[in-house]
């Protein structure tokens, strides 16, 4: 499958039934190998503009049928075309089920395929020198190197978005808002992204992991410190959790898929979500933390999915609401974002949207709260 080669990385699972262009493209899964759980993989080809970022950012791919042939016609590519191009190292014809038993059992370990060395040893020695993803920075590895904007410049807010591996669709959510964003590089310091003078501020999803970047942390204290409205996502929900003293840890398995139940505690409203990470908050922190209220709790295995800071506009989540898997069960909160960043008064998680402002998906969770009441 794909390129005749060898590659490394962490092995992870993710059991959703489509979108693997989007998990290929995904800066969050850098460094990782993806077994896919789905049997099917590249039926229905690869389309140029349903990416996350600019090229595949997984190491290497382990499936069960890996499909050159596909069925939508609107498609650009095979997934083999696809492969050979972006130069992606892939096997086929594994007993993925069996593969993913093993992970679930064993925790998350390093991985080395090749479908050009046979020698055991030699493998073993290659898989040797490959990193712990514990204690490992990658976002500054796939952050974008230059700063650019995005969206309508004549829009009335502005978003400054901390690039950690930010994914496009992230962007499209703050666009169709009418947000203009723009988005700067990993390491870039507080006081430059304030040159630009935004109305709030976005800490992104990104690969590796959240302790081993005191830059990022001490960005959002910066952040925290000025007032203004933060939404993280995903790494940036670990980021503020750890702006706040409340540790991260490596987590046995990870959340990758499309099917993960959440609760919003705040409003008892339920979601399917999508989730991909390997890091996690530790929950004790969380519920013995004087600064941090519990927002959203997963309902598989009650980690902590949501946080909001108490007294500020600043919250995070651990799942992705731009992704589809309810398919808008989530994308509430960049309504309660956009809201905080417009309005004074709004109150994260619960806005008031002004007389004839309504939120673009779904309701908002002040709709939810007053109907939840009655």
């Amino acid at each position: 499958a794909g390129k005749i080669g060898t590659t490394t990385g962490e092995i992870c699972f993710n059991t959703g039934m489509t979108g693997y262009q989007e998990i290929f493209t995904d800066p969050s899964y850098f460094g990782q190998i993806m077994v896919t759980t789905n049997a099917h993989i590249g039926n229905y080809g690869i389309k140029n503009e349903e990416t996350e970022s600019d090229n595949i950012k997984i190491s290497g791919l382990v499936c069960k049928n890996f499909n050159i042939t596909y069925s939508r016609k609107m498609a650009d590519s095979s997934i083999q075309d696809y492969f050979l191009e972006e130069r992606i190292v892939g096997i086929s014809d594994v007993d993925t089920r069996s593969l993913v038993r093993h992970i679930r059992d064993k925790g998350a370990m390093n991985a080395i395929i090749s479908s050009e060395i046979l020698d055991i040893q030699a493998l073993n020695a290659k898989l040797a020198e490959v990193p712990s993803m514990d204690g490992l920075e990658l976002s500054s590895q796939v952050s974008t190197k230059e700063a650019y904007e995005y969206g309508d410049k004549n829009a009335a807010k502005r978003v400054a978005v901390l690039d950690l591996g930010v994914k496009k669709n992230i962007l499209r959510n703050f666009n169709s808002r009418g947000i203009f964003s723009k988005v700067s590089p990993a390491k870039t310091s507080f006081a430059e992204m304030e040159k630009w003078n935004p109305d709030g501020y976005f800490i992104s999803n990104g690969p590796g992991d959240p302790s081993a970047m005191p830059y990022a942390i001490e960005t959002v204290k910066a952040v925290l410190k000025s007032d203004k409205p933060l939404f993280g996502i995903c790494l940036g929900h670990q980021l503020l959790a750890l702006a706040n003293d409340i540790r991260t840890m490596k987590m046995f398995n990870g959340h990758r898929g499309l099917n993960h139940p959440v609760k919003n505690i705040i409003i008892n409203h339920c979601e399917v979500t999508s989730q991909n990470h390997g890091f996690g908050v530790i929950a004790e922190d969380v519920k013995n933390s004087d600064k941090v209220e519990i927002t959203h709790l997963n309902l598989n295995d009650q980690s902590i999915e949501g946080i909001r800071v108490k007294g500020k506009k600043a919250f995070s989540v651990q799942f992705h609401p731009e992704s589809s898997p309810g398919p808008h069960d989530s994308r509430y909160l960049f309504d309660d974002f956009v809201a905080s960043v417009r309005h004074a008064d709004a109150v994260i998680l619960a806005p008031i949207y002004p007389a004839g402002e309504k939120p673009i998906d779904g309701i908002s969770s002040n709709t939810l709260a007053k109907a939840m009441s009655k």
